[in-house]
């Protein structure tokens, strides 16, 4: 038996070796490569023992082969895992096919590696620490079996010269890897199972050595003392010369391996080459075997016992079925199944001569003429059934006809069918119009149709479900076949965006595109990461180009990874041109190039990426349209794009008929509606503490601007020097300015982490983003002062869950409380505390004989008996009226709070808000 074969790719494989399995061709479907260690190679005669070969010995030709399958940790578990080249082992085997086998690789237990961070650089390297058993979904750890010391010697030493690895549950491995405890009653092996251990001494005793014997072992948070060391400590008690002194915890004991640095990673290739070429001991085709919780340690000796990992039994009462005892008499006239009365041979083929085989096979294509009969396994059945008859009964095979379709079964006393009569054309319909309506509900589809038995139905339901299969499978093979050779002139990647590949690959489903270049193809397949490659490229590019920064974007669906935090100012990269000179969109709030999501509005041109404005499902990135673009088609809100949180330049005549859209080169060009279907800057809605969304992951309608305090509307903006709109106040200066002044000045606006004191911790307010935990605040920085040495996250800046930190943010401080009231309720209640606060003010000025504001609310009829006029929308119906600076002239409530104060209103406007009496 040889030991060895040559792939495809010319790599030479051995048993023991580990190798790409690609999956089988119905289930591959852009899905990664699997990686697997060769068991055995297997000819066709020992995968069937009865094949006959043809030809005097043969040389064996190995079309099969056993592997014994590793695990990726995103196939078994949804939790992110960010390093590609960790797998899991498992005690399981398959045979496949030799030439789903792609290529070599090379994968090794973690404590052989000296250098993780050399190993992981290299390619078609894995490592593997644990174990995941899929018949009980269960992770085990898998230590090498040379640090297990807590073992007699026999069996340790039978352990260590068969395997290489022991699997373990994790809180028995520090007792495994311990000293060798005994005892101190009999100074035998003390099991960690049966053993109990004293706080005072430290010994150890097997449960039954102890006088009384223990039945269980001590609850978790108690201790248990031997006998002498009790009394010792009643006699102490006893003559009074205890001191309660609290002694200092003792760090538990560990013996596991030392933690690695993280250092720069080593170039000694010799070392790694022969690291990755240790031998490692088998058992019957095994490296590791289970010895945890649930293991004898004498099974061990056994070499038939089982490796597999194991689990609590259900077996006691507490998992029985309680069924009373009953009599059952069985019918004398039903005939005991099993009997020679009613077994009945189906087939005597394998006794025949091959001349009689032959003679067999001439005669069966001439029973009929149709050749989807002769492929048909019920007439299959019946045929050879017969043809064994006649074979039985020493007749010939020319006698053997089947015309007649009815068949008389031994245990039957009637006729039956061998095979259904056909279906006509309503029975068919029937048929499918039921499966529609009742799915896999056979009896219900049996009474729709009506003219089949149940028997019928679930038969002609597996040749129906059959042949829709292989439809679709048809047609999956045709649009693979289209995909694996795209147009050169429209394909590009859907990881890198590039045009110009020698070799096309199937991408998974999720990216924009569904095919791969050749580069980023290989990566999926054999490390299920897209951006595997891209730091290699950053870097290339970054060095040609002779700037050091990398590109940052939202990453791709597939996988996420981390981004490096940038601390200065923003900076923009060049764009990296394809082969036919197009450029990558830039994002408009991050001014990077990212590889990732960058939405651009098909309408305006605005530019995005998802995780900066509230995508979550978009659908196709080309079809993508703006809050703004789409409110022109369905006008759900305002027509006019104004953010109501920033001031307004008087316009002149001729452009006061027309409202001026924002600039589409600019974030400020990204609005959301607000609950008064008003329009607000994405950042300023962000960035303003007083305001919330309604859906903060959609960051859609904007509540909370009639909460802002008035000295926001009232100050002065530093930048604009104009009186209106909502300002803020810089983070380590007292100047104050909007928000859409500050952005187009090019200001630094993040969001920085502070740390908060234990005692004032609040957990569901706190935050974890990029290995730092704490409170989350925005921060918006003037020119003068960016060389802060406080860091702060970019607004396009991800985690490790693909999560941009304005996303963090807003799903965790800007969400309204939407579970406990209604929309109109919270602004309801937003307006009651607005004229509570007003009615407040109102009073004190009166009592002290003001002449403020306060005072001018409470005029509610002029001196020639009118109601109040708002000076800006001509409505007189509102819950009170502002004073504006003109003698006798109002503004309504809705007009004060959100911005129209500063500006004449014209007749559009109003119109278009509804503002009018």
């Amino acid at each position: 038996m040889a030991t060895s074969i040559t792939l495809k790719n010319g790599d030479p494989v051995k048993i023991n070796d580990h190798v790409y399995c690609s999956p089988s061709w119905s289930i591959r479907d852009g899905t990664p490569y699997s990686v697997a260690r060769i068991m055995e190679f297997l000819t066709a005669e020992d995968v069937q023992p009865s094949y006959k070969g043809k030809g005097k010995e043969p040389a064996p030709v190995f079309t099969r082969v056993r592997l014994a399958w590793y695990y990726r940790p995103s196939d078994v578990s949804d939790r992110p895992v960010a390093d590609s080249r960790l797998l899991l082992a498992a005690i399981y085997s398959e045979i496949c096919d030799v030439a789903q086998l792609r290529a070599k690789c090379y994968v090794v237990h973690r404590d052989k590696i000296t250098d993780l961070a050399g190993w992981k650089k290299r390619p078609d390297r894995f490592y593997f620490n644990r174990l995941f058993d899929p018949y009980i979904k269960k992770e085990f750890e898998v230590i090498q079996s040379n640090d297990v010391r807590n073992l007699p010697t026999d069996i340790r030493d039978v352990l260590t010269s068969r395997y290489e690895y022991v699997v373990a549950e994790k809180e028995i491995v520090p007792d495994l890897t311990d000293t060798l405890r005994n005892c101190d009653t009999c100074s035998n092996w003390c099991s960690p199972q049966e053993t109990v251990r004293c706080d005072r001494c430290k010994s150890f005793f097997h449960m039954g050595c102890v006088q009384p014997p223990l039945n269980a072992k001590p609850t978790r948070g108690y201790g248990w003392t031997c006998g002498p060391c009790s009394r010792a400590h009643e006699q102490a008690v006893e003559g009074h010369d205890v001191r309660h002194v609290p002694s200092p915890a003792a760090k538990p004991k560990s013996h596991a391996p030392p933690a690695r640095g993280r250092g720069r990673p080593r170039k000694d290739r010799t070392l790694a080459e022969k690291e990755e070429s240790v031998p490692v001991r088998h058992f019957k085709m095994w490296p590791f075997r289970y010895f945890g919780l649930h293991t004898v340690a004498e099974d061990t000796l056994d070499p038939d016992d089982l490796i597999f990992p194991r689990t609590t039994t259900r077996v006691g009462t507490k998992y029985q079925a309680s069924i009373p005892a009953k009599d059952c008499a069985r019918d004398p006239d039903i005939q005991e199944r099993g009997g020679e009365a009613t077994v009945e041979v189906l087939s005597l083929v394998h006794d025949m001569s091959d001349t009689q085989v032959d003679e067999l096979e001439q005669r069966k294509t001439r029973l009929t003429a149709k050749l989807n009969l002769r492929s048909n396994v019920d007439w299959l059945t019946e045929a050879i059934r017969r043809f064994s008859e006649a074979y039985a009964l020493d007749q010939d095979f020319s006698t053997v006809n089947m015309t007649n379709v009815f068949r008389c079964e031994k245990w039957k006393t009637t006729q039956t069918r061998y095979a259904d009569r056909e279906w006509d054309d309503d029975e068919k319909a029937a048929f499918e119009d039921a499966v529609l309506t009742h799915g896999a509900e056979l009896r219900t589809v049996r009474d729709e149709v009506g003219t089949r038995t149940i028997y019928e139905v679930v038969r002609y339901y597996g040749h129906w479900k059959n042949m829709k299969l292989g439809e679709e499978n048809r047609r999956r093979r045709l649009l693979g076949s289209i995909v694996r050779t795209p147009s050169k002139a429209h394909a590009s990647c859907g990881a890198c965006r590039t045009r110009d590949t020698k070799l096309w690959w199937k991408a998974p489903k999720g990216l924009a595109t569904p095919v791969l270049c050749d580069a980023c193809g290989i990566s999926w397949r054999k490390y299920a990461d897209l951006n595997h490659l891209r730091p290699i490229r950053e870097e290339a590019a970054a060095a040609k180009q002779g700037k050091a920064e990398k590109r940052e974007g939202t990453p791709l669906a597939g996988s996420n990874s981390k981004r490096v935090k940038t601390n200065g100012s923003i900076s923009s990269t060049p764009p990296s041109t394809a082969s036919n000179g197009t450029p990558q969109h830039r994002c408009l709030a991050c001014h990077k190039y990212g590889s990732g999501k960058v939405f651009k509005c098909k309408e305006c041109q605005t530019r995005v990426h998802s995780g900066a404005c509230g995508i979550v499902d978009p659908g196709s990135i080309e079809s993508w349209t703006c809050d703004l673009c789409q409110n022109e088609k369905t006008a759900e809100a305002s027509l006019n794009p104004d953010c109501v949180l920033c001031a307004r330049p008087k316009r002149e005549r001729e452009r006061d008929k027309k409202a001026l859209h924002p600039p589409a080169d600019s974030f400020l060009r990204v609005c959301k509606p607000t609950e008064g279907q008003g329009w607000v800057h994405l950042a300023c809605a962000v960035f303003i503490p007083e305001l919330t969304f309604s859906d903060a992951k959609r960051l859609r309608i904007v509540e909370g601007i009639s909460t802002i305090p008035t000295h926001r509307w009232s100050t002065r903006c530093t930048l604009c020097n104009q009186v209106g709109g909502a300002v803020i106040r810089c983070s380590d200066c007292p100047e104050e300015y909007h928000i859409s002044c500050a952005w187009s000045r090019g200001y630094k606006f993040g969001f920085e982490i502070q740390a908060t004191k234990a005692a004032k911790r609040e957990p569901s307010a706190s935050v974890l983003f990029n290995g730092v935990s704490g409170m989350m605040h925005p921060v918006v920085r003037c020119k003068e002062h960016e060389g802060s040495r406080r860091p702060i996250f970019d607004i396009c800046e991800t985690n490790e869950y693909g999560e941009t930190a304005l996303q963090v943010y807003c799903n965790t401080y800007k969400q309204a409380q939407v579970a406990q009231s209604h929309a109109l309720l919270r602004k309801a209640r937003r307006l009651d505390h607005v004229l509570e606060e007003k009615d407040v003010s109102a009073t004190a000025g009166l009592n002290g004989h003001g002449h403020g504001a306060a005072a001018a609310l409470l005029v509610a009829d002029n001196d020639n008996g009118t109601d109040p006029q708002c000076a800006h929308c001509q409505t007189s119906f509102s819950p009170f009226f502002h004073p504006l600076p003109r003698a006798g002239a109002f503004a309504c409530h809705r007009c004060h709070f959100e911005g129209r104060t500063q500006m004449p209103l014209t007749n559009g406007h109003i119109l278009a808000h509804g503002l009018g009496p």
